[in-house]
């Protein structure tokens, strides 16, 4: 025979929350179609505290019927979600006012609350076994009740230290991780359940809701087994945070004994015999809206319907937003097309909009523009002026000349001559060689510009082009020999620049310094640091010619010889060759008569050096060579640096740059564009396909969901004040001067609804009347729904 409820008169009163409850309710089923994919977190209210602690009774209490699983030993081994709805009395005895229904058995209802239990039992042996062990998988029951208000809680299994049956050692560990991965949601309301026999201080429940919600906004406080504790002991000052403050205070209630569950005694007779106990205990006086269940049932529903108020804004703007994102990835993911003019619809589109991504990086028109770091077109300008062109500017045309490099070149240039000008052929092969080193570098620019756009081609239409990996891999294809092709033009004309800057030296540039004016400035420099220049060797000795002349022993005062000497014919030079051609040998005697050729000394000449370099000791004349040929160096250097500047970026622009955005398109057309490719390049991996699957049933579930939203009157938007847990309405009948009512009567609606005439709630740190929610977020916005804002699933 099925148990006579509880019937607490409840239902006499608009329930609390009937409008936003069950909305949360349906959100709730609606979400659990996704399981762990769900990342929207809904209003809940959690139930934690140690094995044993009572939760179960409590649970069934609120219910008023025998339904779940019981035992010595841990019970509780599935998150239960648990919703309670209230309905209204059909008044005909039938007994069928009241049912469950589980989320994994749609449409079926279970009036016998202990097949309940049977299918709680058999859900969870499935998926935790049958040897006490523990999962994390939702079992979702629905019951249906005009003896309940309007509440959806999560039964969670009950903290335990010693693993037993099939349990791992870390049992405790991984309940405190499953219970912490729903209590640490700012969404979720925290009841901990602690029982009254044991230390308020060292509860299980409190230590893990203290690490969940350290400021005590979403905790309430469950005394059970008041009726246990030690005799000439009381929860007064438990039930008043005097203990331990809890911002939404505490409830204690009676259990039921484990000899009342033997016996089979009902849940309206332990109701009965609780609003005994408290009646019966004059410590409890003044304690009405901390005690009992009904009590905690209608504070429950409070909270529940602030808490649920006050981030309903939030809720929307984040599902809002998740409908916004899972849409355009669905849409990303496309549709499967299978003609072949849908096909080629289908490439001809990705073309086109791949040519014009490419375009609009480089243009620096992509709507998807970074934030964070330089990108396109902006990482070319970056090539052109602060790599290639600053690297330019950096570059001393003489810092690998030394003075002697420039002197021997000069005197190479003159021959066997003493040049009377400075000559200008050093200059222009000096001038040729420091040309020839700007080639490399602007080969290089090329080719880091050739790198950028493979990147950027790399980065378009990526989203799109995860579905087709065979099209996108043709299509990098084409674009890198496209690529390479244009890069060759490129550099052809890069060495053209090059080769015209050397072929022809303009020294009639308006910018060019010139012969006269580098000579006047050389000389200047010259006079000012003439102090400090050492003194060149003697006129008219060309360096690295000096002879020796070989010294007839006795005349050790003679002068050395050289080659200059020869050729230069100076006055000094001549006179010891007359001297020589006259004189005769010292030992030779004055009377003997000698061929002319025998009369004179040998002459002997030291071998050259296998390398001749100039002296280190430069004349005036040649330091003014010297300065005078830097001079000309850099300033026509400076005239061929600004033209490569300027030449080489427009080449790289024109060959390489703007030809790929001009014709890639073509390109594509020609080499992708052909119907017996069409299959092959939109063949799709199995990953895209289930994505696609998953983001519909998202998308379906979202959008399911931003219509329930819809569908909140207006009135229930606004956050509800002025509730209150009188003790005329609600509470316990007064003993001693205090008026007499069943603990179990509802009173008037005021209870339920905000009463204009009391807009304020009673404040108290402990006493668990409601303030404004921490948590609340007045940032969400909106709720029409826009038929064609969303894309539109099929169910």
């Amino acid at each position: 025979m099925a148990e006579e409820p509880a019937s607490p008169s409840l239902s006499s009163a608009a329930p609390l929350g009937s409008s936003v409850i069950p909305i949360v309710n349906k959100l709730q089923d609606i979400f659990a179609q996704l399981g762990s994919q769900s990342t929207i977190e809904l209003p809940q209210v959690a139930v934690v505290g140690s094995q044993s602690s009572g939760k179960s009774s409590v649970l069934e209490a609120l219910v008023g019927r025998d339904f779940l699983p019981r035992g010595n030993e841990i019970c509780t081994r599935r998150p239960l979600v648990l919703q309670l709805l209230q309905t209204k009395r059909k008044g005909d005895g039938s007994g069928e006012d009241e049912w469950g229904e589980f989320l994994h058995l749609p449409g079926k209802r279970f009036y016998d609350f202990s097949e309940i239990r049977s299918e709680i039992q058999a859900e969870t042996a499935k998926e935790a076994g049958g040897n006490k062990g523990v999962s994390d998988k939702q079992i979702r029951l629905k019951i249906f009740s005009p003896n309940v208000l309007d509440i959806t809680l999560v039964d969670l299994p009950g903290i335990t230290k010693v693993p037993v049956g099939d349990q791992p050692s870390d049992i405790e560990a991984r309940i405190r991780t499953m219970i912490m991965s729903y209590i640490k949601k700012p969404s979720c309301l925290i009841l901990a359940v602690t029982a009254a026999n044991s230390d308020l201080a060292n509860s299980d429940a409190l230590q893990i809701a203290g690490n969940a919600d350290p400021d005590g906004y979403r905790t309430i406080g469950i005394i059970t087994k008041l009726d246990i504790m030690d005799r000439g002991t009381d929860a007064r000052n438990l039930l008043l945070g005097k203990v331990i403050p809890l911002r939404l205070g505490y409830v204690g209630v009676v259990n039921r004994s484990q000899e009342d569950i033997i016996l089979n005694r009902s849940i309206k007779d332990a109701l009965a015999a609780e609003e005994k106990f408290f009646r019966s205990r004059p410590v409890y006086n003044g304690l009405a809206d901390r005690c009992g269940v009904p009590q905690l049932a209608k504070k429950l529903n409070q909270i529940l319907v602030q808490h649920i108020k006050s981030i309903l804004p939030g809720l929307k703007s984040r599902i809002s937003s998740a409908l916004v994102s899972v849409a355009k990835e669905h849409a990303s993911y496309g549709e499967i097309t299978e003609s072949k003019a849908g096909q080629g619809t289908l490439i001809l589109n990705i073309l086109s909009k791949y040519s014009e991504a490419f375009s609009s990086m480089i243009e620096g028109r992509n709507e998807e523009m970074s934030t964070s770091e330089l990108a396109g077109g902006a990482r070319i300008h970056y090539i052109f002026q602060s790599i290639f062109v600053k690297s330019l500017e950096e570059v001393d045309p003489c810092e690998d000349l030394t003075d002697g490099d420039i002197q021997t070149i000069i005197q190479n240039a003159t021959g066997p001559r003493t040049p009377l000008f400075v000559p200008e052929v050093p200059f222009e092969v000096l001038i040729r060689k420091q040309i020839a080193r700007l080639l490399d570098p602007s080969l290089q620019c090329a080719r880091f510009i050739y790198n950028e756009l493979i990147k950027i081609s790399h980065h378009c239409l990526v989203n799109e082009l995860q579905r087709f990996p065979v099209l996108r891999k043709r299509m990098d294809e084409v674009i890198g020999n496209f690529l390479r092709d244009g890069l060759e033009p490129s550099e052809t004309m890069i060495g053209h620049i090059i080769e015209m800057e050397m072929d022809y030296i303009n020294t009639s540039h308006p910018n060019f310094v010139g012969g006269s004016k580098a000579v006047e400035i050389a000389q200047q420099q010259i006079k000012s640091s003439k102090g400090s220049l050492a003194m060149p060797r003697q006129k008219g000795v060309r360096p690295g010619a000096e002879v020796e002349k070989v010294p007839p022993s006795g005349n050790t005062n003679v002068s050395s010889w050289g080659i200059s000497s020869i050729f230069g014919g100076g006055d000094h030079s001549r006179m010891y060759a007359k001297e020589n051609s006259t004189s005769k040998s010292y030992n030779e005697p004055a009377q003997s008569i000698e061929p002319l050729e025998q009369s004179l000394s040998l002459i002997h000449l030291r071998e050259p050096p296998t390398v001749l370099r100039p002296s280190e000791n430069h004349s005036e004349h040649e330091s003014i060579e010297i300065v005078v040929t830097k001079l000309l160096l850099r300033s026509y250097y400076d005239i061929v640096r600004k033209n490569i500047e300027d030449s080489i970026p427009k080449a790289i622009m024109h060959f390489l740059v703007n030809h790929t955005k001009r014709e890639l398109h073509n390109v594509f057309i020609r080499k992708l564009y052909r119907e017996n490719l069409f299959e092959e390049m939109l063949q799709e991996p199995d990953e895209i396909a289930m994505k696609r699957k998953q983001t519909r049933e998202q998308l379906r579930v979202l959008q399911q969901a931003f219509r329930t939203l819809d569908e909140l009157p207006l009135e229930a938007e606004t956050v509800e004040r002025g509730y209150s847990l009188s003790s005329d309405s609600t509470g316990l009948p007064k003993i001693h001067g205090l008026p007499t009512s069943t603990m179990y009567s509802s009173g008037s609606s005021d209870s339920y609804t905000a009463s204009p005439k009391n807009p304020k709630s009673r404040k108290s740190s402990h006493s668990g009347e409601l303030q404004p929610h921490p948590y609340a977020d007045s940032n969400g916005s909106g709720h029409a729904y826009m038929p064609g804002l969303y894309p539109t699933v099929d169910y």
